[in-house]
């Protein structure tokens, strides 16, 4: 398994899906969703399909800004949910 992180790959490939643990990310995703759902849909929307900040704001009509700022959130928010020893 090879660990991948957010900033490696907004749109990973067929290997890295292959590789990420679904069931983690599937629970921290739901987590986010509950404390930031503006959050969680950006994730989705960038890293899951693969859309650019521009193309975001559109879909939210929120600013590319406020799409940059709630990327830079969630990913630091998933990193920790996520790493080893991270949050409960």
């Amino acid at each position: 398994m090879r660990r991948i992180t957010l900033d490696e790959s907004a749109t990973p490939d067929e290997s890295d899906r292959r590789n990420i643990d679904l069931l983690a990310l599937d629970e921290a995703m739901t987590k986010l969703a509950s404390v930031d759902e503006r959050g969680a849909r950006v994730v989705h929307l960038k890293f899951f399909g693969g859309l650019t900040s521009e193309e975001i704001a559109a879909v939210l009509s929120i600013s590319r800004s406020t799409v940059e700022d709630d990327w830079r959130v969630a990913r630091a928010w998933l990193h920790r949910e996520l790493s080893p020893g991270g949050a409960p």
